[in-house]
């Protein structure tokens, strides 16, 4: 990523986790959490946003993120990726989107995602050639993200229907898996 643009974190942790039992900002006594800000800041980005709303209460959101609770958070993720855009400042350039339930993904593959997000402003992690997070999404992508954005399906859909999508393998990183269940 060129130097002089800026990079913000989006924490997707709004969920109700019924798959897990619980909502997955709460899991593992927020260590999730805490472990997805680490990624995003020590992976490039200067701002991190945590979107909660199945739990608000008794999140622990580190000093090093904010928090915002997306009211509408049952409607899917799409209501989650809304809440977290709508959030960043006007100075960020790129918006990096990872979700609670992948604690194993690291700073390095946050940096690797957003550095090859330079040209086309669109990456994404891949693990074994299936695609994870993060997801880098530069500022002027953001209109059409969020014209389309609808249900449960994030930004998925969106990437998809573009062919300028930088995919990066980041398995040798971590295993990128989500934990639906305990």
């Amino acid at each position: 990523m060129t130097q002089q643009l800026s990079a913000a974190g989006v924490v997707l942790a709004a969920g109700a986790g019924t798959r897990y039992g619980m909502p997955k900002a709460l899991a593992e006594g927020g260590e999730w959490v805490a472990s997805a800000v680490a990624a995003l800041r020590n992976g490039g980005c200067g701002d991190v946003v945590v979107v909660l709303g199945a739990a608000v209460e008794g999140v622990d959101v580190p000093a090093r993120a904010c928090a915002v609770v997306a009211r509408d958070w049952a409607d899917g993720l799409s209501a989650s990726v809304r809440a977290g855009l709508l959030a960043l400042g006007e100075g960020v350039d790129y918006a990096v989107l990872t979700t609670v339930d992948t604690p194993d993904v690291t700073a390095a593959a946050v940096r690797r995602v957003l550095t090859a997000a330079d040209g086309s402003g669109l990456a994404r992690a891949s693990y074994a050639g299936r695609p994870g997070h993060p997801v880098v999404i530069a500022r002027r992508h953001w209109p059409a993200l969020l014209d389309v954005l609808s249900g449960d399906e994030g930004a998925g859909p969106f990437l998809r229907s573009r062919d300028d999508v930088a995919v990066v393998d980041c398995a040798d990183l971590s295993s990128g898996s989500d934990i639906d269940h305990r």
